[in-house]
């Protein structure tokens, strides 16, 4: 019988049963660089921690399990993990990728990878024709969903009908919405990738990345590539990734709930000029969610009547940090103008819809009743400056 992701985040199931480790329910830390040989020709199954070492397969299984593939592949950091998978390309490839990514994937693919001959079509994935940018030397599409920060859904599905009609790889980046919520591989993708150190360890205290594959092609070429470029993820900071799985189902959940009531309640604030959130039936990709996804994440943007207003919340947030980063258990309010998207030229980002008075909420596990308070009085405070400035 098929396990439930929730008992899938805490138990590896080929492990069930056995009494190795001395019956450690916590899995050991193998803080080692090196291993000893038994003998000539012969090998424990580790040799060097930069090849494999097993707090990271076990990581790496665990992983692999909660996204529905053969292998994963644990990297030191999000970005690591897209620079390692870009390696599969060669001078000449060309990737069509979203235009509204994480902005440190379009500052890696522009500033990087072109520099290496890679070329790059960015384009809306949701509303154009994505199938009239192949090309004969076109080799991927490459896809947020939702994206970062203007939360569009794309078809997975739909991509991966246009991917396999052309042999092309469908990568999609899942760290929104965790394998909790969401397995792109099921939905006919063949990479899937997660910055780690956002909902997958979910307490903001380690970087990790990985990369998700149910491919036997990529599965190989990946393999040889990480223990060649040298990033995987270093032994304690996979303990810790491991240690914050065990509660992503119940962190995803609450997350979801806290992170409705906040939309609502930003809905009814007349200095909020939209809210987007998958979850609120009026969204575009409100019915994609619902057919691939679990449910609708814990990510909200919002634009503003103004960007007065959204720098005095950034000042005025007390228990919600002004903070650049996602997925954990606190609420945190990012500008994506100087922080995520800070790379990204000006022209794009608006295009993007990224204005001086965006904001993009990552909510978290706090009581709901204090998140609103607290968003309650931050907002009667600027109006009431506001009253006060046109009065004098």
């Amino acid at each position: 019988m098929a396990r439930g992701i929730d008992t899938k985040c805490i138990h590896l199931e080929e492990d069930e049963g056995q009494c190795s480790h001395y019956g450690a329910l916590s899995y050991p830390i193998y803080q080692t660089a090196t291993y000893a040989h038994p003998g000539v020709g012969q090998s424990t199954g580790f040799d060097y921690s930069r090849l494999q070492n097993p707090t990271r397969e076990h990581l790496e299984k665990m992983v692999a399990a909660l996204e529905n593939g053969i292998d994963a592949f644990a990297l030191s950091s999000g970005m690591a993990a897209i620079s390692l998978l870009m390696e599969m390309f060669r001078q000449g490839d060309h990737i069509i990728a979203d235009s509204d990514l994480y902005g440190g994937s379009i500052r890696l693919f522009h500033n990087v990878n072109e520099k290496n001959g890679v070329e790059f079509s960015s384009i809306d994935c949701c509303r154009d024709d994505v199938e009239s940018y192949v090309k004969e030397n076109t080799k991927a599409i490459y896809i947020e969903t939702p994206t970062n920060p203007m939360m569009n859904v794309t078809d997975i599905r739909k991509m991966a009908d246009i991917a396999k009609r052309h042999n092309l790889i469908l990568i999609v980046d899942n760290t929104f919405m965790s394998p909790y919520f969401q397995n792109p591989l099921d939905l006919g993708a063949d990479v899937v990738i997660h910055s780690g150190t956002k909902y997958l360890s979910g307490h903001n205290d380690t970087l990790a990345g990985f990369i998700v594959t149910n491919r036997e092609d990529i599965q190989e070429k990946l393999r040889f590539l990480i223990k060649t470029t040298g990033a995987g993820l270093a032994p304690f900071d996979c303990w810790l990734v491991l240690r914050g799985m065990k509660t992503l189902g119940i962190r995803m959940e609450r997350s979801q709930e806290n992170a409705e009531q906040i939309a609502a309640w930003l809905q009814q604030q007349k200095a909020v000029t939209r809210v987007i959130y998958p979850g609120l039936p009026d969204h575009p990709g409100h019915e994609i969610m619902k057919k691939q996804a679990r449910g609708f994440g814990a990510m909200l943007t919002i634009q503003l009547e103004s960007k007065e207003f959204a720098l005095a919340i950034l000042e005025k947030v007390r228990m919600i940090r002004f903070a650049e980063s996602l997925g954990g258990v606190e609420t945190l309010v990012t500008y994506p103008t100087t922080q995520t998207h800070a790379d990204v030229p000006k022209e794009i980002r608006e295009r993007n819809g990224i204005t001086e008075s965006t904001l993009r909420f990552s909510v978290g596990i706090e009581n709901i009743e204090d998140l609103i308070g607290e968003l309650e009085k931050v907002f009667a405070e600027i109006e009431e400056e506001k009253n006060d400035g046109k009065k004098s």
